[in-house]
């Protein structure tokens, strides 16, 4: 069963203010971010709530990043 788990996020902003994340912690450990593929607001389907989700991709592997509301979160196993 998948929870919501919150990470701290280091953010990257470009001169005209968009967002592009580069670092997540989760568990303790850093992971850098390889590559944001898509932005877009969706909902987390495995764990409820909505907000701005990131397709990225983290040591190879695709995952979602979901920021809502200044709060950033990815769908963990549990």
């Amino acid at each position: 069963m998948a929870t919501k788990k919150y990470v701290e996020v280091t953010v990257n902003y470009d001169r005209n203010g968009k967002k592009t994340p580069i670092l997540l912690v989760f568990d303790n450990r850093t992971y850098g971010i390889d590559k944001v593929t898509d932005v877009r607001r969706a909902s987390a389907l495995k764990v409820g709530g909505t907000g701005i989700r990131y397709s990225i991709v983290v040591k190879g592997h695709p995952t979602y990043l979901f920021e809502d509301e200044g709060r950033w979160f990815v769908e963990a196993n549990s």
